[in-house]
């Protein structure tokens, strides 16, 4: 038993530093009001595919505030959502025009000291040729069943006309 949970450890350490891409944070709203330590809130986040250059993914998630967020203890709600969209050209490399049934990890944030956490995973629809990202949580024994997903249609990318200067 305990060479069984020092390999989820080491797992999950491991993990946490092959993450394939980072985020920047966007903003954040408070939603509730905590007497010890920061509120809790809803943070926005935005990252670039870290293999597809032309496209942007927006997430929101839900950050535990309090003491036990304050310490960085606290078990995030599994709770989160993700948009992504066209930001530029997109060429699809081979590895993703042939790509797995069961999607490629692009993002993974700890949402716990070491059991919880979010990941996006990308999947390719050859048919549709529609890129989509699938948000989730995950536990070391149980995970979640609250996702949400994201559709990237692959189209031309046109460069947009400045706008033609306003007269005031």
């Amino acid at each position: 038993m305990k060479i069984n949970v020092a390999k989820c450890l080491a797992t999950l350490a491991l993990a946490s530093f092959l993450a394939p891409a980072q985020a920047e944070k966007v903003g954040h709203v408070d939603i509730n009001f905590q007497w010890t330590g920061p509120d809790d809130k809803i943070i926005i986040e935005s990252f670039d595919d870290p293999e597809i250059s032309g496209v942007t993914c927006f997430l929101s998630r839900f950050k535990t505030g309090g003491f036990k967020g304050a310490v960085g203890i606290a078990d995030d709600a599994p709770d989160s959502s993700i948009s992504c969209r066209q930001t530029g050209p997109i060429q699809l490399p081979k590895k993703v025009l042939n790509g797995k049934k069961d999607g490629d990890d692009v993002f993974k944030k700890r949402t716990s000291l070491v059991f919880q956490s979010m990941q996006v995973v990308r999947f390719y629809d050859k048919k549709h040729n529609t890129l989509i990202y699938l948000v989730y949580s995950d536990r070391v024994m149980k995970g979640s069943a609250e996702n949400s997903i994201s559709a990237v249609p692959v189209t031309l990318w046109n460069t947009p006309k400045a706008l033609p200067n306003s007269k005031d």
